[in-house]
């Protein structure tokens, strides 16, 4: 048995001496994989499984930490946010060539277009993002020093320490010079906010780093947690915005870097979402429209990065050849979020 990532019979050794009461893998197959980290699902006797390890090929390790997915989903198990079941975390890159943990099969999808929702109800896709907005508030409401991710990062500075980094990648993978990047740049440093009280972050959620499950639209998992630390938990949901399409919203239909999912019919819309995470988090959302700001200067970051591979030939697939022409959209979407707030 041959799958890209995986040793087979080191596996079946492994699970072995660490997940004896499931059996041996019957067999394994990648699910999902590209840029982020790899996913595979291991059928065994007893149950079925996911085993998540970095990319093929050289990554930065802190972009890709296995243990560090593995630590987050294994605190937050007990508490009332949706995770995978934590089964085993292996560190030794012997045995599959990296890292990597096994957690329990959730019996849900990412979903990221209307198209893949199916044709449900609007009371059911009105609940569905109600519950989005609700799970993320759960995530923030988390004690994450009781969960003991006390050492998980460092809330005080997060948001100057983001910008800084985030500018860092840009001067990596810049293309040309955009004066209204290096003046969206200016205007986010003038404008950011007072520290709050930090909470656990997720750092990329949306709709698909969530598991759906079909029958009922509801939320079974968030997964994902690469990008997750300690920080501010307004940044959550500006980024959440940034992704977020409302109906009639052209502009935002042309960036080709999320779904359609949240213009389905009874979907709320941005406003809406960002009230009802406030009403079920009662936290103060004032200001944040300085946070999707920030959200789109991020997201341009990283469209930047992927265009400039694409140029290099280091990234193939339908769209890249067009990605390009949403980063100075995405500037211009925060510029009007700070002109506006």
């Amino acid at each position: 048995m041959t799958v890209p990532g995986i040793d087979h019979p080191r596996l079946v050794a492994w699970m072995a001496r660490n997940v004896p009461d499931v059996g041996a893998p019957l067999s394994v197959s990648l699910i999902s994989g590209g840029r982020s980290n790899l996913t595979y699902v291991v059928e065994t006797p007893e149950r079925r499984l996911v085993l998540r390890r970095p990319p093929l090929g050289h990554v930065l390790p802190t972009a890709h930490d296995m243990r560090r997915e593995w630590r987050v989903i294994s605190a937050l198990a007990p508490t009332p946010v949706p995770v995978p079941e934590p089964v085993a975390f292996c560190a030794d890159e012997d045995v599959i060539g990296a890292p990597f943990y096994l957690m329990g099969y959730v019996p849900g999808e990412a979903v990221r277009t209307r198209e893949e929702l199916g044709d449900p109800v609007p009371e059911q896709t009105r609940r569905l993002s109600e519950r989005l907005a609700e799970v993320l508030a759960a995530i923030h409401a988390v004690d994450y020093r009781e969960v003991g991710l006390g050492d998980f990062g460092r809330p005080a500075g997060y948001l100057a320490r983001q910008l800084d980094r985030w500018c860092q990648q840009w001067e990596r993978s810049k293309t040309e010079d955009r004066p209204d990047y290096d003046r969206l740049v200016e205007r986010l440093r003038a404008r950011l906010p007072a520290e709050v009280p930090g909470t656990l972050v997720h750092g990329d959620y949306r709709l698909d780093n969530t598991l759906v499950r079909r029958a009922d639209l509801e939320i079974m998992a968030v997964v994902d947690w690469e990008m997750s630390t300690l920080g501010d938990p307004l940044a959550d949901v500006g980024l959440t915005l940034t992704y977020w399409a409302d109906q009639g919203d052209e502009e935002r239909a042309g960036i080709p870097v999320s779904g359609d999912v949240t213009v389905a019919p009874g979907f709320m819309n941005a406003a809406e979402f960002a009230s009802h995470y406030a009403k079920v988090s009662g936290r103060e959302i004032s200001d944040l429209g300085f946070y999707v700001a920030f959200g789109n200067f991020k997201l341009a970051v990283i469209v930047e990065g992927i265009h400039a591979r694409f140029r290099q030939g280091k990234t193939v697939g339908e769209g890249f050849d067009r990605i390009g022409s949403a980063v100075p959209t995405l500037i211009s979407r925060a510029h009007r979020m700070l002109d506006q707030h």
